[in-house]
């Protein structure tokens, strides 16, 4: 593959992985905004031509203790959906004719506390739930020219999640595997949906085996 990297910011070290790969691209755009699915699609159709595998991995997490209702507020409430729920599907709205032509593929990026009562924030929870479902939704729309998949994982190792230490110490307590994800497990785990062409319509729980607990 050809890789068209996105992000909202770090454009500097957006470009540089760029460089990186050969044949690699980068795009600038603010999911959040509703108005960015469509010129993003185009410029990256422009660039490559094509498009086989869309990986939708833009998201909103903020920590809100589950019992704080107050702090879960309707603006919050609505970021998280945009750039969670909506963005996604709206990428693979603007997608869909180049997916259809190349026969290719979706993953969306969920979470464990989308299948299970847990997570940063009921908003952020609540949020990727609901892609889980719509992911569920397209692999019918689209099927049989394209599939849609998503990967829910637990804590990831990050910059974000490092000043997360009590999670961290959970994760490492609790889970069979005795350690949080590395970025490395989930890719390995996307990219093994987009070579399989037959699965469509799964969410593929990688969380170490937290949820068995």
């Amino acid at each position: 593959y050809m890789v068209a990297l996105h992000s909202r910011s770090s454009a500097d070290v957006g470009k540089r992985m760029a460089s990186e790969l050969q044949g690699a691209s980068y795009h600038q755009a603010d999911l959040g905004d509703e108005a960015a699915a469509r010129p993003l699609i185009e410029s990256v159709l422009k660039r490559h031509g094509r498009l086989d595998v869309l990986v939708n991995n833009a998201g909103l997490s903020v920590r809100i203790p589950h019992a704080d209702l107050k702090a879960a507020t309707p603006a919050l409430w609505r970021q998280m959906l945009d750039v969670n729920l909506i963005s996604p599907f709206l990428l693979v709205a603007e997608a869909e004719a180049a997916l259809r032509a190349a026969r290719g593929s979706v993953v969306n990026i969920g979470t464990h506390a989308g299948v299970r009562p847990k997570g940063s924030s009921i908003p952020y929870a609540a949020s990727k739930a609901a892609l889980h479902h719509v992911t569920k939704l397209l692999a019918l729309a689209l099927g049989p020219d394209v599939r849609v998949n998503a990967v829910a994982p637990g804590l990831v190792e990050t910059p974000m999640t490092a000043n997360w230490p009590d999670m961290l110490e959970t994760w490492k307590a609790k889970s069979p595997m005795r350690r949080p994800a590395k970025p490395e497990d989930i890719a390995d785990l996307v990219a093994a949906l987009c070579a399989n062409d037959y699965v469509t319509g799964e969410i593929v729980i990688a969380d170490g085996g937290l949820n068995l607990t």
